[in-house]
C-alpha cells in the first residue's frame, strides 16, 4: 500500500467541489499524473481578484479611523502568516486583514479569510469576492459599504441575495475553524463584500434558508463529513468513495483528462446525460451510453426523469455512438430570414462593461454600406466612452431598420445566445441613460421583444441535439465555418483585451486590437454561415428518429 500520506486538511472549496476531484487530490497514486494546463485566463482572474482586495482594504482602512488594524502579509510562509493572525486575535485587533487561521488538525480544516472583524465573543469572517452578491429586489440583509458591524444590518428594500452557495460554505468553514480555536463571535453570521462594493451582505449561518429547512451550517457539516471521508479513503488506499462522473465543473477541472480517459473507456452514461439523472441511471443499471442508446425512446424512462425529453437522451446516446456532433430533432429545419439581415456580436470584459459591438450587414441594398463594421471603445473598462460606442451602434442599427421599413422590406438581426447581448443592451441604457442619443429602455425592450431579434442559439437548441455541446465554436464548424485565429475563444479574448488597452500598465498593443476585431468579425460571419446552412443543407444531418 506504500507510505501513508500526511493527515488530511481540507480547505473550504472542498465542500463545493466535485467529490471525485477530492478523491484524486488525496490519492497518493495520482501525484505524478499530468493535469490539464491552467485555464488561460485563470492567472488574470487571480490578479484581478488581488487588485480588488487591495482596493477594498485601502477603502476600509481609510473609512475606519481610530480602529486597530493588523494587515497580515499574504506573501509570508503559511506558518508565519498563521502565527501573525493568531497573535493579532490574541491582542484583540479590531480588524485583521489577510488572515490565515492556524490549521484545525482535530477538525481536519485549514483556511483563511480576507478579513476578520472583532465582535462580541470573538471574531466574524468577512469575505471580499470579485463577483456580484446581490440583484435588484428586496430582503438582503446589508450594512453600508464601510460598516462592518452586523448589529447595524437591516433588510435592504432594493436588493435581494444573489445565489452564491460557495460564499456561504466558506463562511461556515471559517466559523467552524474559529470555534475550534475558541475565537468565534457569539453571532452566527458572516459578511461578504462583492464586486460593486456598495454594501456588506450579511449571511445568517443559522437561518433555514437551504432546501428542506437546512441552515448553511448544517449543509456545510454534512458536505464536509462526506468530503473528509472521501479524502481519508483516498489517502489510505481504501475503496474509493467517489467515482468519476461528468458534470459542469469538468470543463475547467485540471483532473478532466484523467476522468475523461476513464469515462470514455467505460462508455459512461454521464458522457451524454448530466447530473442527478446520470447517477440515477447508473443505479437503475443503465450505466453506459450503449445501454441508454438501446432503450426505446417512446417508452417510459427507467427513472424519474428531469433533463428534458427522454427521447432526446436516447438520441444523444445514439449520436455519440455514431460519432455525430449534431442530429436533427425535426424533419425540416427552419430559420427566420429577412430581406435585410444584420449579425450582431458583443464583446465584454467580465462585469466591467461591453467594449465592442460588431455588426455584419447583408441582403438587399438600402443605401448603407454592407459588410462588417465595429463600434468600439479602446479606453480601458469601465469607461464613460462605452456610452459613445454603444450609442453609435444603436444609432446605426436604428437607421438600418428605418431604411429597411421605408423600402418596404423585412428586417432581422441575429445573435448567438441573446442572454449576453440583452444584458448589455439594457445595462448600457441603465448606466448611461443621460448620454446624448442614448435610446430609451422602452425602445430597446420593443426591439428585444420583436420578431426582428433572433437568437440562433434557441433555433439550434429547438431543432438539433448536440452531443458535444451547443456553443457556436462547436456547431458552426458543422456548417463549414472556421475561425481564422486558432486560439479564438472567449477566455483568450479576455487576455487579448488586456493587452489591447494596456490594462496592466504597458503600452496598448495595437496588434491585439486588430486580433479582437478579426475574432469578432469571424463570430458574426459564423452566425451568418450557420443560418445559411440551416436554410440550405442542414437537412442532410441525420434525423434522430432514423438513428
Amino acid at each position: 500500500m506504500g507510505v501513508m500520506e500526511p493527515e488530511v486538511l481540507l480547505e473550504a472549496g472542498a465542500v463545493s467541489r466535485c467529490r471525485r476531484r477530492v478523491h484524486l487530490e488525496h490519492d497518493p497514486a495520482m501525484r505524478e499524473v499530468p493535469l490539464a494546463p491552467p485555464d488561460p485566463s485563470a492567472e488574470q482572474r487571480i490578479a484581478d481578484a488581488a487588485a480588488h482586495r487591495a482596493e477594498i482594504r485601502d477603502r476600509l482602512i481609510a473609512a475606519t479611523p481610530g480602529a486597530s488594524w493588523v494587515v497580515v502579509d499574504r506573501e509570508l510562509p503559511p506558518p508565519e502568516r498563521a502565527a501573525a493572525t493568531q497573535q493579532a486575535m490574541a491582542q484583540g485587533a479590531d480588524y485583521i486583514w489577510g488572515a490565515l487561521l492556524p490549521a484545525d488538525r482535530a477538525g481536519h480544516r485549514r483556511g483563511g479569510s480576507e478579513l476578520l472583524v472583532r465582535a462580541e465573543g470573538g471574531y466574524l469572517p468577512v469575505l471580499v469576492v470579485r463577483h456580484r452578491i446581490t440583484d435588484p429586489g428586496a430582503g438582503a440583509v446589508t450594512t453600508p459599504p464601510h460598516d462592518l458591524d452586523p448589529r447595524h444590518a437591516i433588510p435592504d428594500p432594493a436588493r435581494r441575495v444573489r445565489s452564491h452557495p460557495r460564499d456561504q460554505m466558506r463562511l461556515a468553514h471559517l466559523r467552524r475553524m474559529l470555534e475550534a480555536h475558541g475565537m468565534a463571535a457569539d453571532r452566527l453570521v458572516g459578511g461578504v463584500i462583492g464586486l460593486d462594493a456598495d454594501v456588506v451582505l450579511w449571511h445568517d449561518l443559522s437561518a433555514a434558508t437551504w432546501p428542506n429547512g437546512r441552515t448553511a451550517l448544517t449543509e456545510y457539516d454534512t458536505r464536509f463529513a462526506d468530503r473528509l471521508a472521501i479524502a481519508e479513503a483516498a489517502r489510505s488506499g481504501g475503496p474509493a468513495l467517489a467515482e468519476p462522473s461528468r458534470v459542469l465543473e469538468c470543463r475547467t477541472c485540471p483532473w478532466w483528462p484523467t476522468c475523461e480517459v476513464e469515462l470514455t473507456a467505460m462508455r459512461d452514461v454521464s458522457l451524454v446525460v448530466r447530473g442527478e439523472d446520470a447517477m440515477e441511471l447508473r443505479r437503475a443499471g443503465v450505466s453506459t451510453v450503449d445501454k441508454l442508446a438501446a432503450l426505446d425512446p417512446d417508452d417510459e424512462p427507467p427513472i424519474i426523469w428531469t433533463s428534458g425529453p427522454f427521447a432526446d437522451a436516447v438520441a444523444l446516446a445514439r449520436a455519440w455512438l455514431a460519432d455525430l456532433t449534431m442530429v436533427r430533432r425535426v424533419r425540416e429545419v427552419e430559420v427566420a430570414r429577412a430581406d435585410v439581415e444584420v449579425d450582431i456580436d458583443m464583446e465584454s470584459f467580465g462585469e466591467s462593461g461591453a467594449y465592442l459591438w460588431g455588426c455584419l450587414l447583408s441582403g438587399a441594398d438600402i443605401g448603407v454600406e454592407q459588410g462588417y463594421r465595429a463600434f468600439v471603445t479602446w479606453q480601458p473598462l469601465p469607461t464613460g466612452d462605452e456610452a459613445r460606442s454603444f450609442t453609435e451602434f444603436w444609432t446605426w442599427l436604428r437607421d438600418v431598420r428605418e431604411r429597411t421599413r421605408a423600402a418596404g422590406l423585412t428586417f432581422r438581426a441575429y445573435c448567438y445566445n441573446a442572454m449576453a447581448e440583452n444584458r448589455w443592451l439594457f445595462g448600457s441604457v441603465e448606466r448611461f441613460g443621460d448620454y446624448p442619443g442614448m435610446p430609451a429602455k422602452t425602445e430597446v425592450q420593443s426591439f428585444v421583444d420583436s420578431d426582428e431579434w433572433v437568437d440562433l442559439f434557441r433555433s439550434v437548441s429547438d431543432q438539433f441535439l448536440c452531443s458535444r455541446g451547443k456553443g457556436l465554436k462547436v456547431v458552426a464548424p458543422v456548417a463549414g465555418f472556421t475561425w481564422r485565429d486558432p486560439e479564438a475563444g472567449g477566455e483568450a479574448s479576455m487576455r487579448w483585451y488586456r493587452q489591447a488597452v494596456g490594462m496592466d500598465g504597458g503600452e496598448p498593443d495595437l496588434t491585439q486590437r486588430e486580433r479582437l476585431l478579426r475574432y469578432n468579425e469571424d463570430d458574426v460571419r459564423a452566425t451568418r454561415a450557420l443560418r445559411e446552412w440551416m436554410t440550405t443543407t442542414a437537412n442532410g444531418i441525420p434525423f434522430m428518429g432514423d438513428l
